[in-house]
Formats: structure tokens, sequence, C-alpha cells
């Protein structure tokens, strides 16, 4: 009886922490109650194409737009099935490709059809640097066409028992960062540094978050820690989800991760920019309206010359990528609608109508 009982319970929680992963894993739209108000803009055009097209082209993308460039082309390719679109995780070296002179100038030979299918797009979690798009611009002698694409954001999590009533980026940094570049004078080791009495004034603070290589970990210390440096206190995940398994089990932990993680034992914190600023809670609305501090905007980069034409294909996908198909692929990706006014400039600037269908190639 005895033996039955501990298999029951060591089921039972392996049961329960699958459960976790489970959700957290999941596509932020589809299990977290904050976040799912948020629906397919409806003045969009539907993608409607008048013909199939035929061609190839290659996608170099960063982990944050992996998932969502991996469900575009899966439903892309459903409408335009002749299209071959190669997306491949960025390494580290993909900006400084991306950089490299082009064909005219490197003397080497292509045949036309393998010069459109090596025609390739970049997928960053920021915008060139000044001094990335100087090099762009004395190899190419123009600059390279960017097109925004989504938002991610990344949240603060908590024990749902923890009272903490919210964190500004100064507290962020003085938790996280050994440098403290946004003017902390001392470290917060202890939860009555934030102000939390009673029996949570004493407790100290244990600190989770992603890896260093990971884009969570580099957008953070970007924006939370002004370009400072981590502290070694910080216990690192491989895992989005890792990070919320981790302060569920833990009362006194705090951790950074994507936004959309969901478990029954976590929340996430509101985060305020400044002191004296309200807290915002990180939801879709505060993401899409662009008051919720910790969020970034993430691009796609390719080389078009001002008198040149995309190829066929990498143009199709742009349309449909900017249409209400799009949106909802975005969606379902967990990621985040630009702002209203960066949708319309964006189909000003490529020439794509909008509430109406798209019927392109005709």
């Amino acid at each position: 009886m005895r033996q039955s009982w501990k298999t029951f319970f060591i089921g039972y929680t392996l049961l329960s922490v699958f459960h976790l992963v489970y959700f957290v894993e999941r596509s932020s739209a589809e299990h977290s109650d904050p976040l799912t108000t948020l629906t397919v803009n409806s003045t969009l055009a539907q993608y409607s194409p008048k013909k199939h097209i035929s061609g190839a082209f290659k996608i170099q993308s960063s982990e944050a737009l992996y998932p969502l460039l991996t469900r575009l082309t899966i439903d892309f390719q459903r409408l335009q099935p002749k299209v071959n679109i190669d997306v491949k995780k960025g390494t580290a070296k993909a900006v400084a490709e991306f950089l490299q002179p082009p064909l005219s100038k490197t003397g080497k030979i292509m045949m036309v059809d393998d010069r459109v299918a090596s025609f390739q797009l970049l997928a960053t979690t920021h915008q060139l640097s000044d001094t990335e798009l100087k090099e762009f611009v004395a190899q190419h002698g123009y600059e390279p066409t960017v097109l925004p694409v989504a938002v991610d954001a990344i949240a603060l999590y908590v024990h749902k028992d923890n009272p903490l009533p919210g964190l500004t980026l100064s507290q962020i940094d003085a938790l996280f960062s050994s440098t403290r570049k946004r003017g902390a004078k001392v470290a917060l080791s202890h939860w009555g540094q934030l102000g939390l009495a009673d029996e949570w004034s004493d407790r100290p603070i244990r600190l989770y978050g992603r890896e260093r290589q990971s884009e969570a970990s580099a957008f953070v210390k970007e924006f939370g820690l002004a370009g400072g440096e981590f502290r070694s206190e910080v216990h690192e995940e491989h895992g989005a989800a890792s990070v919320a398994v981790d302060v569920s089990r833990d009362l006194i932990g705090i951790g950074y991760s994507a936004l959309g993680l969901h478990a029954s034992n976590v929340r996430a914190v509101p985060i305020a920019e400044k002191d004296g600023m309200s807290f915002v809670l990180p939801t879709r609305e505060t993401v899409a309206d662009q008051t919720y501090p910790l969020q970034h905007t993430l691009y796609l980069y390719f080389d078009k010359a001002p008198a040149a034409s995309l190829p066929d294909a990498v143009h199709e996908f742009l349309t449909f990528l900017m249409s209400r198909e799009g949106e909802d692929a975005l969606l379902r990706a967990g990621l985040f609608p630009l702002h209203p006014s960066q949708i319309e400039n964006r189909a000003i600037a490529f020439d794509v109508p909008a509430g109406r269908t798209m019927s392109v190639n005709p």
C-alpha cells in the first residue's frame, strides 16, 4: 500500500511538472488570460494571389523570430507551394555575412537562377547600428531595406505568493547587474530592500534568467541593465519555460524570460520606466500601444538597390507577411503586432493595399 502511494505521488508530481512545462511552452495567445484579448486587425487586407509563382530564397533568423518565420513559411507555402524558403537560425556571424560585398564586387559568377535563390533576408531583434549601416553602404553604395515585422517583449516573473507590486528599470538593474549603470548605489539582495515587510523583509532574493547567449539576455542587458554586466549569482536556463518552472518552485525567486509564460504558481510583475511613473502590467494591449517598457521591435533586412525590384517570391512572401493571414500567424507564434501607425507606414512604404483583398501578380 505504501509503495502504491509512493508511486502515485511521484506520478502526480511528474504530471504536475509536465502540465506546467506544456502550458508555458505553448503560444501565449493560446493559454494566458491577460494576453488573449487582442485579435487580428480586421482592417488588414486578405491575401488572395491570382496565380502561383515559383522561386527560392533564404532567411537567417534570430531566435525570437524563428517560430514566426517557420509558421509563416508553412502557411505561405500552402498558398504558394512552388516557393522554396530556407529558414535557418542565424549565428553570431549572420550580420557580418549580410554586410559582405555583393557578387559584382567578389568576382564570383553565378547562373541567374542560382543568383535569385541566393537572395537572403536577415531577421534581427534590433536595428543595425550606425557602424553596420556605414559598412553596408561602403560595400553596396546604398542602405539596406528594413521592414518592421512584429514586437517581442520580456517579462519578470515571481511566485504567485510574492506581494511585490512592481519594479522600475533601475531596480531591475540593481537586481540583476553587477555594474548598476542605472545609478543604484547598492545591489538589491533582500526583498525588504524593495519595500516588502513582515516575514518578507529579511528573505533573500534568488535570481533566474536565460543563458547569456540568448536573445532574452541580450535584450535585458541592453534595455534593462543599460549595457551593464549580469551578476554571477543569476541561475541561467537554456529554455524560456525553465525559468517559469524555477520560479514556480521558489518562493523567493524572480526571473526574466519571454512574455506569455503562464502557470498557476507564477505571475508577471508590472514594470515602470522610472521612479514615480505608474507600473504597467505586460499585456498584449500594453505591448501594442508601447506603454510596457521591456519590449522591442523585430526587423527583416534585405539587400535591394533603389532602382531594383525584389525577386517575385520574396515580394510575394512579404505581401503575405503584411496581410491579415500574416498577422494571424504572428499572434499564433506568441508575438505582438506593430503599432497601427507602424503598420500604416509600412504599407505605404511597400505599396501594400489595406482594407481589401490583396490580389497580387495578376
